[in-house]
Formats: C-alpha cells, sequence, structure tokens
C-alpha cells in the first residue's frame, strides 16, 4: 500500500509523536510505502519515511495548521495514496489516531459560552466534526475506551467505526537484567545514596501532567521525608512557572528539571516513585512504561491508562474529584513504607509479563490493511 501520514509536528519527546513512529515502522515493515506530511520535524529522519515539512503559515497555531491542510491536499490528491492517515483530526482523512481527547467535550467543561466564539473554538471543532461526524467515512483507531462516550455523545459517531487498540509499549523500556546495576550507577552519577527517595515525573506539557500538584505534594511532606526526597522533571516544556513554585514553597533545593530526553528507561529504573496526577490524560503511556520497569506509580483515575496501575496492583490511584490532601498522603504512605514499594515492584514486573500491552503498532496496521 501507499500510504500519506499526515501530523503537525515531530518532536522525539512526544507520546503521540513516539506512536507515529512506531506504527510508521510497522508499516515499512511489512512492505508498504509510507510518506509523512508535518509542519515541522526534529530530530533524526527516519531511513525509509519520505518526509516532507511544509512551511504553514499563520500568526496562531489554529491558522497554521488551516494553512496545513490547505497546501497538503493537492499532494494528497496526486499522490495516487491508498490511504490517507492523521495523527491530528482535520478534513479528509481515512483513518485517524485518536491520541487526543475531545475537543468540544473539554470546551464546554472547562470554558465559559463566551469560548465558543473563538476563531479557534470554530477551527478545532470543524476539524473534530469532519473525523467523527455521523455522516463522515473516518475510521478511528482508539487508544482508551474512555474516549468513545464523548464522542459519540457530541458527534453520534456510529459504533461500528471505532476500533479499540491494546496499549503499544516499546520493549527497551522493560526492566533488563542489569536493572539493579543501571538503578545504582544513575543515582550514584547524580550522587544519591540508597537513602534518598527518588521521585520522577515523565511528559512533555507539564500543566497536563500536574507539575503543580507533585509540587505541593513534595513540599508537604514531612520533614524527614522531605529532607531524603528528590524530585527529577523529565520533558520539554517551559520550567519558569514551576521553578517560581518549587521557590515559593522553598523545595528548590529538591528540583532539577533534566529536559527532554531519550535516556528515559534509566531514570525509570533509578526511581523509587513515578508521581502523574494528571488533570486530564487521555492514556498514559508514561503509567505503563514505569510499570513494565517495576517502578511504583501514583496517579489520577483521569488518565486512560490509570486502571493497569489498579488491576496490576503497582501503586495508587487516586479518585476523582482531586484531592491535594489526598495526593499528598498517598506519597507520604508510599515513601514510608518499603513495603508497599516492594510489593507495587514485583506486582508490576508480574503483571508486565503476562498482559497484552505491547501490540498497539501491529494491531494498528492490521486495521490499516483491512480497510484497503
Amino acid at each position: 500500500m501507499r500510504i500519506a501520514v499526515c501530523l503537525f509536528k515531530y518532536f522525539p519527546f512526544g507520546g503521540l509523536q513516539r506512536d507515529f513512529l512506531r506504527i510508521a515502522k510497522a508499516c515499512l515493515k511489512r512492505g508498504h510505502v509510507v510518506d509523512v506530511y508535518t509542519i515541522s520535524w526534529e530530530g533524526r529522519y527516519e531511513p525509509g519515511l519520505a518526509i516532507r515539512t511544509i512551511a504553514a503559515k499563520g500568526f496562531t497555531n489554529h491558522k497554521r495548521r488551516e494553512d496545513f491542510v490547505k497546501q497538503i491536499t493537492p499532494f494528497l490528491r496526486q499522490g495516487h495514496y491508498d490511504l490517507i492517515f492523521g495523527f491530528n483530526k482535520m478534513p479528509g482523512l481515512d483513518v485517524y489516531y485518536a491520541a487526543d481527547t475531545c475537543y468540544q467535550a473539554k470546551a464546554r467543561q472547562q470554558h465559559g459560552w463566551w469560548y465558543r466564539l473563538t476563531s479557534r473554538y470554530r477551527h478545532n471543532v470543524a476539524s473534530e466534526k469532519a473525523v467523527f461526524a455521523a455522516e463522515a467515512k473516518t475510521e478511528i483507531l482508539l487508544i482508551s475506551p474512555l474516549q468513545q462516550p464523548e464522542f459519540t455523545h457530541y458527534y453520534h459517531t456510529p459504533a461500528q467505526r471505532f476500533h479499540i487498540l491494546p496499549p503499544g509499549i516499546a520493549e527497551d523500556r522493560k526492566a533488563p537484567p542489569d536493572a539493579a546495576q543501571i538503578r545504582q550507577k544513575t543515582r550514584a552519577e547524580y550522587g544519591l545514596t540508597e537513602d534518598n527517595y527518588l521521585l520522577l515525573l515523565v511528559g512533555s506539557g507539564f500543566k497536563t501532567k500536574g507539575l503543580d500538584r507533585v509540587l505541593k505534594a513534595v513540599a508537604a511532606l514531612p520533614p524527614e521525608l522531605k529532607s531524603k526526597s528528590r524530585l527529577w522533571v523529565i520533558g520539554k516544556d517551559n520550567t519558569a512557572p514551576y521553578t517560581r513554585l518549587a521557590e515559593k514553597l522553598q523545595i528548590s533545593e529538591l528540583v532539577t528539571f533534566l529536559g527532554g530526553r531519550k535516556d528515559v528507561p534509566r531514570f525509570l529504573l533509578a526511581a523509587d516513585v513515578l508521581l502523574h496526577p494528571a488533570y486530564n490524560e487521555n492514556t498514559g503511556t508514561v503509567l505503563l512504561e514505569a510499570l513494565v520497569s517495576g517502578l511504583p506509580v501514583i496517579t489520577t483515575d483521569v488518565c486512560g491508562y490509570a486502571h493497569y496501575i489498579q488491576e496490576a496492583a503497582a501503586g495508587i490511584v487516586v479518585p476523582s474529584p482531586y484531592k491535594q490532601e489526598r495526593f499528598n498522603q498517598s506519597l507520604a504512605n508510599m515513601l514510608l513504607s518499603a513495603d508497599i514499594r516492594a510489593a507495587a515492584h514485583w506486582n508490576a514486573l508480574t503483571f508486565a509479563k503476562e498482559a497484552d500491552i505491547y501490540s498497539m503498532p501491529e494491531r494498528a496496521v492490521d486495521i490499516i490493511e483491512s480497510l484497503r
């Protein structure tokens, strides 16, 4: 098959971007031709992918995206493609990979009526409707069953157009045989001993991931726990608001921003707890990456993959409505009990051996091939 893939932006540290690359590589492995259209590409080019960057114009993100769709339309028509596959909502797609939550639902739940008068709202809803409207033809690959009811509510999308995918955790996230040595070496590199509690937050988009909630929880720890704790933050985002918050909470010396990194697995092995109190999260791939590395997790129930943490008994899932005090106590309890952390660690590794949480790229290509 000759496949056109459309996504607004590629950079190495985004969850959607990693999913795109793994599916694209799975397509190449099966002998399909893949042409990629994007506004920007950061990082090295993947061998086998034909990548065309489009200099989209506009002063706002939604205007640049409108221009991107306008510019690529002639290429898509002239390319004689068997299938057009999108990782962002836009018109003209045969298949859409639903990494984002329902925009219409979020706009109505989090903003007043005035927000629906903006050009940004009109653009985003029109793009979403082009994919999910009852009369549309786009097939939808869902990575979280939590998504479907909201899309169906607002757009009356026929159920048969939804295809649920299993998670697709990369095999390199699994704890290797020398996990203990990697943990010791990484901690020593940063001056940590086994007496320190290493807390980890991973993900670009600090606001959505709940970094403010994490900083407040660290500040609320009892003095004997706080003095031994260190928080490492991995991800590409603006650190300034959170540096100021850490200063206000008087925990600046406990917090280190490591930026976006390609060696996340070693930090998952080095840490004692992954903290992911997201405000909203379609899936939360890092939850499963922590799980397969044996790292205990504290997260919120709004994450699409939080149920895996519960099923595996690999940590704590804080229920809605979110209460900061409950999250604070969950962190303190986890740090105070080596038995709780040890049980979560072994439960996670056992679950990782048995669960189907790795096959998403292959299943996505199966569906694509069936739609030819």
